[in-house]
């Protein structure tokens, strides 16, 4: 079974390719299988936050005790994702049925404003000062208050908020040995990294950068946890790291206060439900747009035989382009923060709607992106990122997806902190109409206001069977392209019978409306299939690999079944 689990996705993938093999769902056996537990399970990416999260299980934590740990694990051996000085959503569902959607997206200060990225001429600045690196890119984090919220309400009691940040402490402060794939991810953003005094000392070693099985220490996080471990997560928001967030940011003409801390809430919101086939889908609500998208797009592919489809044909493709396309239009119009801007929720998940979008489009005929406009609301109602899964032995889940956005985020830690802040900033239409990072077009309903929160792609989904009982959480990382990785992994186990491992390790396509192109990954589409598709009047990016993905589901005899994205590394621990 390990050495099975080391088969990567690339192998697979180009075998496939030399060999012109179209692979039925009857030859998914040669696929990696996912990791079995019998009680409890984590699935993150790295082994020692999912080893953590599993001993917390084995202590008789449940699942939002582990998620909580992992979580903050994650900040010391993930940097260029985990965090304290970002934000993201969790999804919890009890056995019982009981389903909670935290949300504890990053907020923009009291200082932004609608033009706050856009010099004299109204062109975007560039660089730091502007929305994507230094400290004006960051936005308040919300994750130790988002984590905070999730354990007093729901963890189990059983062990302490001190006993949840402890492992996370030691690492930080004895260090971990580094991987290949770190210690060349660190060099790869020197360049950024390198910008700013505390993020070149931490992260590059003062430029004699670290090597593969370095032991690599954060002294300075260390402190940071053991202040948050002895007065709670508030002393992230009214203590002495919020002092030190406030001072630096002052000294570097940040926007971030000492107010706009201490004013920082997480909120609970009413997950999304929609249908798909039978099967109950639970998702998030705005500000993630990708629970309303996941939704709408499964409600347009609802109306087609897709099973009968070969899982990566042309005409498969085609469709998850089209429907891909109408979906980001609309929410490139209508989406927003549901407490500045009033999001048709309802409307959109409809699946009369659903249908009169479908309508439009043709099977045999790519539509323009430039003659896809968002749909008819007509009535009112009454790169980078992480994620995790948690089941634990009573059945509970959690899926949590949680960024600072850019991979190392706005490149700056926060001197005397050890916390590397987001740029999410970037994630508000800086200027509307004009495409982000991920070259996303965003609307009006997503600019910059104070105490806002950025729109976001992360996409925490649990999928029930159809008796209404848990079968599978997952979410991706990635950006846009989370919402159409959950998608077509979740198309992969409803329609093409794959389990869950097979679901994420399958090739994905990639399309947002803008740029109208589709994106395909390395040896993942035959070039007869591509060749088709562009008859067809389709365009094709340069390919590049589509999100990263971690997944838990429990099968007919109650067996956890763990997956990693053979995309990334990590590691599904369970016993």
């Amino acid at each position: 079974m390990k050495i099975i689990r080391k088969f990567t996705f690339f192998f697979v993938l180009i075998t496939l390719y030399l060999n012109f093999i179209p692979v039925s769902q009857k030859s998914f056996g040669a696929w990696r299988e996912p990791v079995r537990a019998k009680n409890a399970l984590v699935a993150s990416q790295h082994e020692l936050a999912s080893k953590i999260g599993t001993d917390i299980l084995k202590r008789g934590g449940n699942a939002v005790d582990a998620s909580v740990a992992v979580a903050i694990a994650l900040a010391v051996v993930y940097p260029e994702a985990g965090n304290l000085g970002g934000g993201g959503f969790m999804l919890i569902r009890f056995k019982s049925g009981e389903t909670h959607a935290i949300d504890y997206r990053e907020m923009a200060p009291m200082a932004a404003n609608r033009n706050i990225f856009v010099d004299k001429n109204g062109e975007l600045i560039k660089g730091d000062g502007g929305s994507t690196i230094g400290y004006r890119a960051a936005g308040v984090p919300g994750t130790p208050a988002g984590l905070d919220l999730a354990l007093r309400k729901y963890g189990s009691k059983k062990i302490s908020w001190a006993e949840l940040v402890e492992p996370a402490r030691k690492l930080a402060q004895e260090g971990y040995i580094l991987s290949y794939r770190l210690a060349k991810m660190l060099e790869n953003y020197s360049d950024n990294l390198g910008k700013y005094e505390d993020s070149k000392k931490i992260f590059l070693n003062n430029g004699n950068y670290f090597k593969e099985g370095d032991l690599f220490k954060q002294p300075e996080l260390a402190q940071t946890l053991a202040r948050m471990q002895k007065f709670g997560a508030k002393e992230f928001y009214t203590g002495k790291t919020a002092q030190l967030i406030a001072d630096d940011m002052k000294k570097n003409n940040g926007l971030i206060t000492m107010e706009d801390l201490k004013n920082y809430q997480a909120k609970e919101r009413m997950p999304l439900r929609g249908n798909y086939r039978g099967h109950e889908i639970i998702s998030m609500p705005p500000p993630s747009s990708g629970g309303i998208v996941l939704l709408q797009a499964l409600n347009m592919l609802e109306k087609y035989d897709v099973r009968k489809m070969n899982w990566a044909s042309s005409e498969k493709y085609h469709l998850l382009a089209e429907v891909l396309r109408r979906s980001f239009a609309d929410r490139a119009e209508f989406m927003g923060d549901p407490d500045f801007v009033k999001v048709p929720t309802t409307q959109l998940i409809d699946k009369n709607y659903a249908a009169t979008r479908a309508g439009t489009i043709n099977l045999n005929s790519a539509s323009k992106s430039s003659d896809i406009k968002a749909g008819q609301i007509t009535f009112s109602e009454g790169m980078d990122t992480t994620h995790f899964t948690v089941v634990d032995k009573e059945g509970n889940v959690v899926t949590n997806t949680y960024t600072i956005n850019d991979l190392y985020g706005s490149a700056v830690t926060v001197k005397g902190t050890g916390i590397l802040l987001n740029d999410e900033m970037d994630d508000f239409a800086a200027r509307p109409g004009t495409p982000n990072l991920y070259g996303l077009i965003q609307g009006e309903n997503n600019s910059v206001q104070p105490k806002k929160r950025p729109l976001s792609s992360m996409t925490p989904t649990i999928v029930l069977r159809k008796d209404g009982s848990f079968w599978f959480a997952l979410g991706a990382r990635g950006g846009p392209r989370i919402i159409t990785s959950v998608l077509q992994a979740v198309v992969n186990v409803i329609d093409h019978d794959m389990n869950i491992q097979q679901a994420i390790d399958a090739p994905r396509i990639h399309h947002q409306w803008f740029p109208d192109e589709i994106l395909s990954e390395p040896f993942g589409m035959s070039s007869d299939t591509q060749k088709t598709l562009e008859k067809l009047g389709h365009k094709f990016s340069k390919p590049g690999y589509i999100a990263s993905m971690t997944a838990i589901m429990i099968d007919e005899k109650g067996v956890r079944l763990g997956a990693i994205d053979s995309r990334s590394d990590g590691e599904a621990i369970g016993y």
